[in-house]
C-alpha cells in the first residue's frame, strides 16, 4: 500500500468547513492525503460526519464522541451526561461505520471546569464513552487539555489500550507513561509556533507519533483557517525535531496510524 499522510484527528464538519467541505476533502486527496479520521464534539455532528463518510467511504473515516466542553448560547461550559444520554443509541447504529470513538477525554482548564463537581461529571462522560469503546472493541481518539496526567491514569485504570492522545501537551515524564501503555501520540500544525513541544516529542519514539491537524483549529497561523491539507506541518516539523527524513515520517506515522484504526485499513485495503 502506498503511503500517503492520514490525518488522525480533523473536524470535517465543524462550521468552518461548510460552505465548501467537498472542495476541502478534494484538496487534501491532491496534497497526498490518504485519509482523514474525523471527530465529533457534539451529537448535532453525528448524522453530517456519518453521511460524509458514506459519500466518501474511502476518504472520511468517522469517529463520534460527545467532548468534554460543550457550546451553547451562553457560551463554553463542562460537558454533563444530559449530552451523552440522548445520543447512546447512536453508537449502537452506526457501529459497523465507526473507526473509533472520539473526541471524548477530560479538559480541566481551570475557567471552564473549575469545580469537583463538573471534573466528577466529566470522568462519568468519559467513562461511559470508554465503556462504548471498549464494547464495540473500538480505539479511542483522546482530548486531555490540562488533563494529561489524569487522562492517563484514568485510561490504564479503566484497562483501555488503543489509545490517541491528540495534541498531548503534558510533561515528557507523563507522556512516557502513556507510551509504556502502547498509547499514540498526535501533533498539529501550530507546533510550529514556538518550540515548546520538541523536548516531549524528541522523547516519544517515532513508533508511538501520528500525524493530526486538528482543522479547522491549530493551524500554522492562529488567524487562518487550518486545513487537512496542512498535515505535511507537522510531519516536517517532526522529521526535523528527530533528525529524520520527512518521508521516514509519513510512512511510519502512517503505518501507526492503521495499526491503531484498524477498521480504517481495512476501508482503505477493500
Amino acid at each position: 500500500m502506498a503511503f500517503g499522510y492520514v490525518d488522525c484527528h480533523c473536524h470535517i464538519t465543524a462550521q468552518e468547513f461548510m460552505q465548501d467541505t467537498e472542495e476541502v476533502i478534494d484538496n487534501s486527496r491532491k496534497n497526498g492525503v490518504q485519509a482523514l479520521v474525523c471527530v465529533t464534539e457534539h451529537s448535532g455532528e453525528f448524522e453530517r460526519l456519518i453521511n460524509l463518510s458514506e459519500r466518501f467511504p474511502d476518504f472520511v473515516m468517522p469517529c463520534l464522541g460527545i467532548h468534554p466542553i460543550q457550546s451553547d448560547t451562553e457560551g463554553q461550559r463542562s460537558v454533563t451526561m444530559k449530552d451523552l444520554e440522548p445520543v447512546l443509541a447512536q453508537f449502537e447504529k452506526y457501529k459497523d461505520q465507526l473507526v473509533a470513538i472520539g473526541e471524548i477525554g477530560l479538559d480541566f482548564t481551570p475557567w471552564l471546569a473549575p469545580t469537583q463537581e463538573q471534573r466528577d461529571e466529566q470522568l462519568k462522560v468519559f467513562k461511559m464513552q470508554l465503556d462504548i469503546a471498549k464494547r464495540l472493541d473500538l480505539p479511542v481518539n483522546i482530548h486531555s487539555r490540562s488533563a494529561g496526567r489524569q487522562t492517563i491514569a484514568f485510561l490504564k485504570e479503566q484497562d483501555v489500550h488503543k489509545v490517541l492522545l491528540h495534541n498531548f501537551a503534558g510533561r515528557p515524564s507523563v507522556a512516557l507513561e502513556g507510551v509504556h501503555a502502547g498509547y499514540f501520540f498526535s501533533f498539529p500544525p501550530a507546533i510550529t509556533r514556538n518550540d515548546q513541544r520538541a523536548k516531549l516529542i524528541k522523547q516519544i519514539p517515532l513508533e508511538n507519533i501520528c500525524l493530526e491537524t486538528d482543522s479547522p483549529s491549530l493551524g500554522p497561523c492562529k488567524e487562518k483557517r487550518n486545513i487537512p491539507s496542512n498535515i505535511c506541518i507537522p510531519c516536517d516539523y517532526i522529521a526535523s525535531v528527530k533528525g529524520l527524513q520527512p518521508d521516514s515520517v509519513r510512512e511510519v506515522t502512517t503505518q501507526n496510524a492503521m495499526r491503531l484504526f484498524p477498521k480504517m485499513y481495512h476501508k482503505l485495503k477493500t
